[in-house]
């Protein structure tokens, strides 16, 4: 079996993000993963990024008996009022077992798009690691363009935390300081792109007990199908590729990043 760490199943099957859930669009999502486990792949993790999109997220997984969820803010949607609508987090949180959350996040740094404030991302990402160890849940980090104070704030928590730095792309050394951490890689169909060498490089060296598989669909598809919506399905497409990158079986690929994904996140099977 195979896991996809981290996809949007909410926004796989809705044309406007914020929007709540439709019950025609949650039953979209059944043949999604009725695909998905045509291709072995048997549990999805989809992740909230606001507390719109977190409420739909949990619905899924309720819905859906093979998929958890995550809550979190995520960096580019950080507004002046993220301590209110963190406690909105914190009592989605408080009956964790019952909306099935495996995870605080998507939450981190992104300094890619235009008129975001630098204080408001630490703040907002420093208390979400906080709200992770308080409920005792793993992380999905998310860093673009703010690699090294994403670094910086994770090095604070050096051995408290645990989860997955989402859409690796950074290089090995990047790579071992995360590790040291104690988090743990999450490796998507980028690595599938003709001038991604230096991620290559770094998933060769990097052993498989320290990655985990994840899409980040509906974005981010493999190679095969740029231009296309990507779909959890294609994580057999990754862990094929990542097999042959490394020379190991595929078997190997599937039970080592299955078994790293459920003791990170705690998923029952």
């Amino acid at each position: 079996m195979l896991i996809d760490t981290h996809c949007h199943l909410n926004m796989m099957v809705k044309k406007k993000f914020d929007t709540i859930l439709t019950n025609t669009e949650l039953r979209k999502i059944a043949p999604i993963i009725k695909q998905a486990k045509e291709h072995d792949v048997g549990h999805m993790i989809t992740v909230g990024t606001t507390i719109i999109e977190n409420h739909n997220c949990i619905e899924i997984a309720q819905h859906y008996p093979t998929v958890s969820a995550t809550v979190g803010i995520h960096p580019t949607d950080c507004r002046t009022e993220w301590q209110k609508n963190l406690k909105l987090i914190d009592e989605l949180l408080k009956n964790k077992e019952k909306n099935k959350i495996i995870a605080v996040g998507e939450c981190g740094l992104d300094f890619y798009w235009p008129g975001y404030s630098i204080q408001n991302q630490k703040d907002l990402f420093k208390a979400q690691i906080e709200l992770s160890l308080e409920h005792n849940l793993a992380l999905t980090i998310h860093t673009r363009n703010a690699s090294e104070e994403t670094l910086k704030i994770l090095e604070e928590f050096k051995g408290q935390i645990k989860g997955v730095l989402h859409c690796f792309s950074e290089n090995i050394e990047y790579a071992h300081q995360i590790i040291d951490i104690g988090l743990l890689l999450g490796i998507g169909a980028i690595i599938t792109y003709p001038k991604n060498n230096q991620l290559r490089e770094v998933i060769k060296e990097i052993p498989l007990e320290k990655i985990v598989l994840e899409t980040d669909a509906p974005w981010l598809p493999p190679q095969s199908i740029r231009g296309k919506q990507n779909n959890p399905k294609y994580i057999n497409e990754i862990a094929h590729y990542i097999a042959d990158l490394k020379q190991v079986t595929f078997a190997e690929i599937s039970e080592k990043t299955t078994d790293n994904a459920l003791s990170i996140f705690n998923i029952e099977q």
